[in-house]
């Protein structure tokens, strides 16, 4: 294949590739090793036709569609890596005419990504972020602690808000019983807002083995739409009432939960945890408060196509996040009465955004000529896979084609560190 640029005007690329007969025969051949059982011929057993019968039968070019997506799908990555071209939406493409034994050209356009040159972007202004590590800051931590290392112990007396109630509870919507509403010694934490409103305030009082018929109404905005606002009532059996009770904070406590063995020092190494935790806060709100100014210095356009790859891609998310509580994109849409247009109206100022500032961080890498080796690529990968606990091989696997994602989000760590190293902090 011969790859030639024609032009590159306003962000379209238009180019050639030139397809030699030889190519063109060799994926002709592959089309009709990969489908020759889908034309059954007359005295020939299924996929046994040779290609000359089955073209005789069903027209010289039946392969060559598939032929030609092939060189398309081999060749098009090929031509882009070769014309250095950085696209970002399907291309259009044109073909002359196909004939046996010859050649053929494919014309194509594409919109890339555009070039912008940032200014300014060194020198920034920004004011100097800090946070404190408080006393009260520490006693919380220190309380959150005890809290993960409570125990939960069995006590003889009517439930307390706080207190956690093994129950048992069955959902009535008239005399009916309703589907999902029932459970056995199921653990409920009053006042941990666990069940709808109204629920738990009424199994406070209640000793263990007492029953208590809770009546209450769904939320008018309840997902299903026959409980929507259905007034219920639960029958409910207290089998036990537990209190949390929280170990004492002592140098013994201590060495059961970490590699110190006292008190003191472990307090320490709790505030030297916060302050790192806060340094990161800051300097974290310091690099945005760095980009935003950069931002405001340069104006420029996004392609309407990135801004709609970004409100798609947040809207597919927004989906997946419905559908973890049961409900749905279209059922949200239904219930609250909006469109998808309504969505992507209320979403889109922001998508905007976030688009051209991706675009001011690849630009401010390219300037920078910053580059991102294998070893890097390799050791986020690493740290990406104990976030979502698999192996990174594994993970490298399933990414396939869109490593180049992580290699760009890393060039775009290196430009914000790059303008915030440059950044006159005041």
């Amino acid at each position: 294949m011969k790859t030639t640029l024609i032009s590159k005007e306003k962000n379209i690329a238009k180019f050639t590739m030139d397809i030699t007969a030889e190519e063109f025969e060799a994926a002709v051949i592959n089309a009709y090793q990969a489908n020759k059982d889908k034309y059954p011929v007359d005295g020939f057993r299924k996929g046994k036709a040779p290609r000359k019968i089955i073209e005789n039968n069903y027209g010289e070019g039946i392969f060559w569609e598939d032929a030609v997506n092939e060189i398309f799908g081999e060749n098009y990555p090929v031509a882009l890596d070769e014309l250095n071209l950085d696209v970002i939406n399907r291309p259009i493409a044109d073909f002359t005419e196909l004939k046996k034994g010859e050649g053929f050209t494919i014309t194509v356009e594409v919109e890339c990504y555009p070039v912008i040159e940032v200014k300014d972007y060194k020198g920034v202004e920004i004011e100097k972020v800090e946070y404190e590590v408080t006393e009260e800051m520490v006693a919380d931590e220190l309380k959150a602690i005890q809290k993960r290392n409570a125990r939960l112990t069995v006590v003889d007396r009517p439930a307390e808000n706080g207190d956690t109630v093994v129950i048992d509870y069955a959902g009535f919507k008239g005399e009916e019983q309703f589907e999902g509403g029932t459970a056995e010694r199921f653990p409920l934490t009053l006042g941990s807002g666990t069940f709808i409103p109204g629920f738990e305030e009424q199994l406070v009082g209640v000793a263990p083995g007492e029953e208590k018929d809770v009546e209450l109404s769904f939320p008018e905005d309840y997902p299903a739409e026959d409980l929507a606002g259905a007034a219920v009532v639960f029958k409910c059996k207290v089998h036990e009432v537990k209190v949390e009770e929280l170990p004492e904070l002592d140098d013994e406590f201590v060495k059961d939960i970490s590699e110190f063995d006292t008190l003191e020092e472990y307090v320490n190494d709790v505030k030297d945890g916060l302050a790192k935790a806060n340094a990161a806060r800051a300097e974290n709100e310091m690099k945005n408060e760095a980009i935003k100014v950069v931002y405001d210095k340069n104006e420029f356009d996004a392609p309407e196509v990135m801004i709609e790859d970004e409100m798609d891609a947040r809207i597919k998310e927004f989906d997946y996040q419905l559908q973890y509580q049961g409900l749905g994109l279209d059922k949200y849409l239904e219930l609250t009465q909006t469109t998808i247009e309504d969505v992507k109206e209320q979403i889109k100022e922001d998508c905007e955004r976030a688009v051209k500032t991706k675009m001011l961080l690849s630009a401010v890498a390219e300037m920078e000529g910053f580059e991102v080796t294998d070893e890097e690529i390799t050791k986020e990968l690493e740290m990406m896979a104990i976030q979502y606990r698999m192996d990174a091989e594994q993970l490298r696997g399933m990414l396939g084609g869109q490593l180049g994602m992580v290699a760009r989000d890393l060039q775009m760590r290196k430009a914000i560190d790059c303008i915030f190293a440059n950044a006159v902090i005041k």
